[in-house]
């Protein structure tokens, strides 16, 4: 019997629910309900863990209520994905719960699964049933019932585990998608992970490690290697410009399609976004001159801009050569506001940044950015105002709270897609206040569907659709709409499912996995059966999906 738990005996549960997670990590990962190759819960709640018992290790305390500050501060800054972020908010309540009390009785335990699971919620905007949050719900109601019987910490954390369990498995009764691919609910199965380490612990077992630990190194890129990619030579159009056109009377009548065919004639990265009064344009050409003459026609030149990106990209191989600081000027270029990008490819990176990103983080599908990587770069730019676009629904969570617990004044643009992440960051103005970029960036995102082309990584019946194991998966938003072993097939039956009728430019960004010959054939197609929606394009580089679109 255990009737006291104190820090020390606590440091030892989350070690042994940290390594218990470790070891069923993968399994975790595969129940995720999408079969893309960036299904990563239990890779996140692994990560996030691990923080969590990396910070106690560092720090072991006699006193509960320290240890848990210690172990609530180290989940918070190694937080990853929704997952990661939801478990450091349940143990965020729990160890706050703590704070007073050198030990703890059954009664104080369970009322800390209880603190937990009321800041979890408070913290999820739209809570959803039948995920990790209603199995951290039902058992800590088991909890709390259960300490009306018992004053044995080893009784209580077994119901509790149990109820977790039987909760676990209802989860695909309360959410539908569970139930169409066979699966209980992937972070909920991460806490119930977690929950069976802190019993073995608290029986006196060891859990063994029976998985080789992930790579954690550091997912921040701020000095993206675009010179490494490129030689100065090759860049084709060497002027990154803009311009901002405000429509006069007695000027050139609009038309946007005209306007786009035209302006392609003057380079590539063309980017033009437009209302009833202004049209705002990005493109990379050798003739900005020429641009800001045509733009004239329409109107009254309002802001303009011009980057040599050869003189850049000279200045970043001088310093890397003269003793390769590149990366550290990098880290510490203070800006007044830092606007931060998490991107996928270097190629996506390397437009971000002409459009006005100014720190980028690698990330996106495949491995989420923790709370501290954003964190870092924040403090690390000495800025008094921040920017975040997350590019990622699954990033979004962390992203908000770095921006919680900064100094500087931060805003999250709650981009989901690439392709958000570009409309965004073309609606950003550096002289406008937080508040009014913030307004005309969220509202920029309803123009914007985007699209997307990967592979599946199991079998599965999803949205309708049949899925076969490696076979090309075409995604709207979050909704698989076709799947075939034809790539090319599966981005036709993508781009019939995006275009209608009031479609007029629809931007495709190549990935690194892409094929040259279904990428020229794509070309092709548009050309023969969509004739008047343009066709933008951008090699993007990006890992895992070998295509992505959005629609406008």
């Amino acid at each position: 019997m255990v009737s006291k738990i104190d820090g020390k005996l606590f440091a030892e549960m989350i070690i042994q629910g940290a390594q218990n997670l470790s070891n069923h990590a993968d399994l975790v990962d595969s129940l995720n309900v999408y079969p893309v190759p960036d299904g990563d819960t239990g890779t996140n709640m692994n990560l996030t863990m691990t923080s969590g018992r990396e910070a106690v290790e560092d720090n072991l305390s006699q006193h509960i209520g320290e240890l848990g500050k210690t172990f609530s501060k180290g989940l918070l800054m190694g937080a990853r994905g929704n997952s990661g972020v939801i478990l450091s908010q349940l143990f965020r309540g729990f160890s706050k719960n703590l704070e007073e009390f050198e030990t703890i009785n059954a009664n104080q335990f369970a009322e800390s699964f209880k603190a937990g699971v009321d800041t979890a919620y408070k913290a999820i905007m739209k809570p959803v049933e039948g995920t990790i949050l209603t199995v951290a719900r039902d058992a800590a109601d088991a909890a709390m019932h259960k300490a009306e019987e018992t004053e044995d910490c080893i009784a209580l954390m077994t119901y509790i585990l149990e109820k977790a369990e039987v909760s676990l498995e209802n989860t695909p009764n309360l959410l539908p998608v569970l139930k169409e691919v066979g699966v209980v609910d992937s972070g909920g199965k991460g806490l119930a992970v977690v929950y069976d380490g802190f019993l073995k612990a608290l029986k006196g077992e060891t859990v063994s490690a029976e998985a080789p630990k992930l790579n954690k190194d550091s997912l921040v890129n701020e000095a993206h290697d675009f010179h490494g990619v490129i030689n100065t030579e090759d860049i084709v159009y060497g002027y990154c410009t803009e311009m901002m056109v405000r429509f006069g009377k007695n000027k050139k009548a609009f038309d946007e399609q005209n306007f786009r065919e035209d302006m392609s004639q003057f380079g590539d990265s063309l980017l033009v976004i437009n209302d009833e009064e202004i049209v705002k344009v990005h493109v990379h050409t050798e003739q900005p001159g020429d641009v800001f003459n045509y733009g004239q026609q329409y109107g009254e030149l309002i802001k303009l801009k011009v980057e040599n990106m050869r003189e850049q990209h000279r200045e970043v191989v001088k310093k890397e050569h003269n003793g390769g600081q590149a990366a550290h000027v990098e880290k510490t270029q203070t800006v007044d506001t830092a606007v931060i990008a998490i991107s996928m490819g270097d190629g996506i990176s390397e437009l971000f940044k002409s459009m006005g990103a100014t720190h980028m983080i690698s990330g996106g599908q495949t491995m989420n950015p923790s709370t501290e990587d954003i964190v870092k770069i924040i403090e690390q730019s000495q800025c008094k105002r921040a920017i975040i676009l997350p590019n990622n629904k699954n990033i979004l969570m962390a992203s908000e709270q770095a921006a919680e617990i900064v100094d500087a004044d931060a805003i999250v643009i709650p981009t989901k897609s690439i392709p958000q992440g570009i409309a965004a960051l073309f609606n950003y103005d550096e002289s406008d206040s937080l508040e009014s970029n913030k307004a005309r960036m969220v509202e920029s995102l309803e123009a914007v569907r985007s699209g997307a082309v990967t592979y599946a990584v199991r079998d599965t019946k999803i949205d309708g659709v049949e899925i076969k194991k490696d076979a090309f998966m075409a995604l709207v938003e979050d909704k698989i709409v076709k799947s075939n072993d034809n790539q090319f097939e599966t981005v036709k039956g993508l781009i019939e499912e995006m275009i209608d009728e009031d479609s007029e430019i629809i931007t495709m960004i190549v990935g690194a996995d892409a094929d040259e010959t279904i990428t020229s054939d794509i070309e092709d197609w548009m050309e023969a059966h969509y004739p008047d929606v343009e066709l933008d394009q951008h090699d993007g580089q990006q890992p895992v999906y070998q295509y992505l679109f959005s629609v406008e």
